[in-house]
């Protein structure tokens, strides 16, 4: 019988190595060190891509980004879609035939007008990439509640890099209560919708399938005192890669260093600033709790899946980087995994996963099948303590640009990582070696062999899945010996 509810968490920008379960001795996560402790936590899970739409479009068509062709943010698209193509099978469609209630509360990002509404879920669309704060509906529950509007003092801006004054908004002190911000509103928003789903499964045994998406931990960090002083800035350690010169590297790199002025902080600003947005994941953790505590509250906690999840990483200083980019570092491709299913052994996994897979999961949960055109493949063996089938070797990532088109994918296995940039230097990092991908060894005589091997595997995989990189690869790049494959359709008729 498979597990019928499921509830799934998910942040924004959210590092990994921001959580105790995954190793931080300082930030205080309980809620969901605790569905580690009773679940999988994937040590090697990944992001299709680092950037918000693309990704969850990922998770919410089981397609690459490639495929589904969301390949921007809408608020800086230069012509992608800005729409999931109609036909195009999504998660909640097969739910909602299988009579589950399916919720989505917060952050949706995935088209520019079609919103949870449009799938016949219930929620209410949420648009944007940032913290809703002047939504009408947020506003009436703030007056409801007799609490005060969004309001922020001291915030901390950047330097642009063209002299015009102040850069991006980074942090701020958020002048509400905890119970008044965002966060809150949107726990408080998946509670309701639970409250209804459990009376309807102890009354009709009718599943649900509930979603809350924080905005959250995406900068501006704006949170209220008492988490924006939470943790000392002497207790953070400054990221071994704010080392970085980027020598060697796509000047890309270094020019987003520049817009997001990272340099414009010394170190004691840079402390303060992670020290913030560690304040932000234990406000969204504890905001987690409420929902756990919920569950259990209404008899759920032995019939429900607990997934947490993040869209993908942020770089908070990392690499002299803010936000994310075109960039293909573990900060922001690496992202948590936390799976807790009832019955299912409490275990750590380095199995590489992604995004995708999670869309056949969540339907193997159910016990629906996975549409045909999915992408991924389902966890719910691996979830089991089964040894994998067919373990993957390697995860491969793609990006298509922000705020401007830039077109990189990646190849990482165990030890290894190439990224392939067409316009630029192409970079390998040995990750053994060197952790931080600080230098870039792949004009390296000692790393000709990886870098042969890596470019074929990148070649052949982007080949496999049709994805049309492959194409400038196949004149431009060693891609492991004989012809390149007719890309154009006519060169064997005139051959």
């Amino acid at each position: 019988m498979p597990v019928r509810n499921i509830l799934f968490l998910m942040t924004d920008q959210h590092r990994v190595d921001t959580l105790g379960c995954y190793g931080n001795p300082v930030v205080d996560t309980p809620a969901l060190d605790s569905v580690a402790a009773e679940g999988t936590r994937f040590d090697s899970f990944y992001t299709p891509t680092a950037i918000c739409t693309p990704a969850r479009a990922s998770l919410f068509t089981g397609q690459h980004p490639f495929r589904h062709g969301l390949l921007v943010n809408p608020e800086r698209n230069g012509g992608a879609r800005d729409e999931v193509e109609d036909g195009t099978p999504v998660l909640s469609q097969p739910l909602l035939d299988a009579g589950y209630h399916v919720g989505h509360v917060g952050k949706w990002h995935i088209g520019r007008t079609r919103g949870p509404e449009f799938y016949a879920m219930d929620g209410e669309h949420l648009s944007g990439a940032l913290n809703p704060v002047h939504h009408p509906s947020y506003e009436v529950w703030l007056e409801n509640r007799g609490y005060p509007r969004f309001a922020v003092k001291d915030p901390v801006f950047g330097s642009a890099a063209n002299g015009t004054g102040r850069g991006h908004l980074i942090a701020g002190r958020l002048q509400q209560p905890v119970e008044a911000t965002i966060e809150a509103y949107l726990a408080d928003r998946t509670l309701e919708l639970l409250d209804g789903y459990a009376a309807d499964w102890h009354s009709e045994g009718r599943p649900f399938m509930l979603s809350c998406n924080w905005f959250g931990p995406h900068l501006p960090y704006l949170i209220p005192d008492e988490y924006y002083d939470m943790y000392d800035p002497a207790s953070v350690p400054l990221p071994a890669s704010m080392a970085e010169t980027f020598a060697g590297k796509p000047d890309v790199q270094r020019r987003y260093a520049d817009y997001w002025s990272a340099d414009h902080f010394d170190a004691a600003a840079w402390r303060k600033l992670i020290a913030v947005y560690w304040g932000y994941v234990t406000m969204i953790d504890h905001q987690v709790g409420r929902l756990l505590d919920a569950l259990k509250a209404h008899g759920l906690w032995d019939d429900t899946a607990v997934v947490f999840t993040a869209d993908h990483g942020e770089f908070t200083g990392s690499h002299r980087l803010n936000d994310k980019g075109p960039a293909m570092y573990e900060d922001i491709y690496r992202i948590p995994g936390l799976v807790r299913i009832p019955g299912c052994p409490a275990q750590v996994r380095d199995d590489f996963a992604t995004l995708i897979d999670l869309h056949p999961t969540v339907l193997d949960l159910a016990g629906l099948p996975a549409p045909a055109e999915c992408d991924g493949r389902s966890l719910l063996p691996v979830l089991h303590g089964e040894p994998a089938d067919g373990t993957r070797e390697q995860v491969v990532t793609e990006f298509h640009g922000h705020h401007f088109p830039y077109s990189q994918r990646m190849i990482r296995d165990r030890r290894h990582k190439l990224v392939y940039n067409p316009e630029s230097v192409n970079e390998l990092y040995d990750l053994e070696a060197d952790p931080h991908e600080l230098h870039n060894v792949h004009e390296a005589p000692a790393y000709a062999g990886v870098r042969s091997d890596l470019t074929a595997r990148l070649y052949q995989e982007l080949l496999r899945r049709g994805d049309p990189a492959y194409t400038w690869m196949s004149y431009m790049s060693d891609i492991g010996g004989g012809r390149a494959p007719d890309v154009d359709g006519v060169a064997d008729e005139v051959a």
